[in-house]
């Protein structure tokens, strides 16, 4: 008998986003395999892949329709991944997905996104997984996601992904009933950058609320970027598994040792 397979769903919005029961709801009517949930107690957006060190952390088991498995804790996304391996779940999930995000990971967002956060975690464990997300914050299509969802899913089930990769998807905010097609791509250079504003003045200075506004960069071909502005959902196939700039340690590694080399040579001397 072919085991049945578990998903792990988690997000960086906290355990009562409205993004989050449509992440559920689209893999329950699917029914392709078992759910539990384990995400933060509250918003944790813009937190990465961050960790909690310097205080405890509170796990709350949640109530959820059909009796699905849920859990609360008052840390990050990655924190969620951590402790529902080590301490909450007595079984290793097959997939992570996270979601659904309101707002654009697609392009560079990925570097801050703790949606994006929690898929990592799991990679790092050899998890496979996705991460889901809608372009517009304030009105996010999450029923035009909910149709498509478990066909990601079921694509990874039967074409996966290598070890240290994962599959960043997002819905274009243009598509309101349907998307234009689905496009595998490359990650794009658009980004969310700051845009600061005034909150008060103190007795220790001003209070800054950081903000931030989506900033386009010219592409270079096909990205994520570009087929979201025609209307297009896109999978971006991102690896974590080694950052290691290849080329750069090839080219370089002979000339910064003898440089280093001849350093230490020359400061002995003296």
């Amino acid at each position: 008998m072919v085991k049945r397979p578990t998903i792990l769903l988690s997000n960086d919005d906290g355990i009562e986003a409205p993004g989050l029961l449509s992440l559920w709801r689209a893999l329950r009517e699917a029914d392709i395999a078992d759910l539990v949930i384990i995400a933060p107690s509250r918003e944790q957006s813009g937190v990465g892949v961050g960790i909690t060190w310097n205080r405890p952390m509170q796990i709350r088991q949640v109530d959820w329709a059909d009796n699905t498995p849920a859990w609360s804790v008052d840390g990050t996304p990655a924190d969620c991944i951590k402790l529902g391996a080590r301490v909450i779940l007595d079984f290793h999930p097959d997939f992570i997905i996270s979601g659904i995000n309101p707002g654009s990971n697609a392009g560079r967002n990925i570097l801050h996104s703790g949606t994006i956060g929690a898929v990592i975690e799991g990679v790092f464990r050899g998890i496979p997984g996705a991460a889901i997300s809608c372009e517009n914050i304030e009105n996010p299509n999450f029923h035009v996601a909910e149709k498509t969802i478990a066909m990601v899913v079921e694509y990874l089930f039967e074409h996966p992904l290598p070890s240290g990769s994962f599959l960043n998807v997002t819905y274009p905010h243009s598509a309101q009933n349907e998307v234009k097609g689905f496009k595998l791509t490359r990650q794009g250079k658009a980004r969310w950058v700051e845009d600061p504003s005034l909150h008060c003045e103190t007795e220790h200075g001003p209070q800054y609320w950081l903000g931030g506004k989506l900033e386009d960069e010219p592409e270079e071909g096909e990205s994520d970027i570009s087929y979201l502005k025609e209307g297009y959902m896109t999978a971006v196939p991102i690896h974590v598994h080694d950052l290691t700039d290849s080329n750069e340690l090839k080219r370089r590694r002979d000339a910064f040792e003898d440089f280093f080399s001849k350093k230490s040579r020359s400061s002995s001397i003296k």
